[in-house]
């Protein structure tokens, strides 16, 4: 932990940064005023290797230490906010209508940059500090996280390893929880349209009705999981849209149905792609019925790695938080982190954010108090990877 008085100046200087960032959201890869406001701010650090541009919008900027050579670690935030409209009342609240930070990203940006400020400051470590500042995480695909790496940056830069941090509702503030291995799930997508033929709703005998082929084919889906899944392993379908007919008397010629699929394997990403289509077509012919089947790959399964967690954990109970649950059960929600631990080996560690509201829900905030504990953890993250200089 760093000293006391720099502690709670940065933590006071973070929070004014964060509502800041709050009350200005931006979406997707469109955060310009964000990414000049974290580009403006890393530049009054004395930080003068600041590259812009970065899918789009991304920011990467870079502290190198003065205790010699090392490896460059990245440590990543970021930025964007959601399609959704603030009800918190917070004299910080969101100055877009239809606009707001429903998922603490401006507590994760400004928590990077507080660290940033004393890493500038005082680099007592070996080798370089990676900012990364990301934009387009709410993004499905491509998301910002995906495009950032196949821009090519982390090869271009060096960058060895990778660490993530999100805040999670629910966990107490000034802790944190982690596991190795599989710790959020992969994201996919899936669309059916069930074609039958239309007719009157009075005479259904003369009709092929998808609507009922539909709720046999939602029905079904559900058995993949609960029937032909080992019950240890974690797979999630759910059919989250469902559009037929506008009128009462008719019957429609075909039924759109939409869902997602989440896994924490590989496997049973393939198993979700291949039988999801098997199930709803014999269904469907079964009736007299076919159906159009599209599956669309998106974020994957957000991976550990085993020695960069136990590193995670160690600079955690550093920072002097009660207690570090370093056997987090997964959460099969997604994020896009993933393709960065796809490429370097690293952790994603959850911060808590105490009993506020949940993540994506209008009346969200993130927790200042712990901003503290956010840039603490990064601080020594940062001396658990590169060590103390002399």
């Amino acid at each position: 932990m760093f000293p006391v008085e720099t502690f709670y100046h940065l933590a006071d200087e973070a929070t004014a940064w964060r509502r800041h960032l709050h009350q200005n959201p931006e979406l997707d890869f469109a955060v310009h005023e964000t990414a000049r406001f974290v580009t403006d701010k890393l530049a009054s650090f004395g930080i003068n290797h600041i590259e812009t541009g970065i899918a789009a919008t991304g920011v990467v900027a870079f502290i190198r230490g003065e205790g010699g050579d090392g490896p460059t670690i990245g440590l990543r935030a970021d930025m964007d906010a959601l399609p959704i409209h603030e009800v918190t009342g917070k004299d910080w609240a969101s100055r877009t209508p239809g606009k707001m930070h429903a998922c603490g990203h401006d507590g994760h940006t400004a928590m990077l940059l507080g660290a940033a400020k004393y890493l500038s400051q005082r680099r007592s470590f070996r080798g370089t500090v990676a900012l990364i500042f990301q934009p387009a995480e709410e993004v499905e695909l491509p998301s910002g996280g995906l495009k950032m790496v196949e821009d090519g940056f982390l090869d271009r830069f060096g960058i060895s390893q990778v660490f993530g941090m999100h805040n999670w509702p629910g966990i107490d503030v000034g802790k944190f929880a982690i596991c190795a291995g599989p710790m959020m799930a992969s994201q996919d997508d899936f669309d059916i349209v069930v074609k039958g033929r239309g007719g009157h709703a009075a005479a259904p005998h003369l009709a092929v009705d998808p609507v009922v082929i539909a709720a046999q084919v939602i029905t079904g889906l559900q058995g993949l999981v609960s029937r032909s899944t080992d019950p240890i392993e974690s797979l999630v379908i759910s059919v989250t849209k469902l559009r037929a007919s506008n009128a009462y008397n008719v019957i429609a010629d075909e039924v759109e149905l939409a869902g997602t699929v989440r896994a924490l394997a590989p496997s049973l990403r393939d198993f979700a792609e291949t039988q999801i289509e098997i199930v709803a077509r014999k269904i469907a012919q079964a009736f007299g019925g076919d159906i159009a089947y599209r599956y669309r790959r998106s974020v994957p399964a957000t991976v550990n790695d085993s020695a960069a967690t136990a590193l995670a954990i160690s600079a955690a109970r550093c920072t002097g938080a009660e207690a570090v649950d370093d056997r987090l059960r997964p959460a099969m929600v997604a994020e896009d982190f993933a393709y960065m631990l796809q490429a370097r080996p690293g952790a994603l560690i959850f911060i808590g954010n105490g009993p506020s509201a949940a993540l994506h829900n209008g009346a969200y905030d993130f927790d200042d108090d712990a901003i503290r504990y956010g840039v603490d953890y990064w601080v020594n993250v940062v001396e658990a990877v590169l060590g103390k200089g002399s």
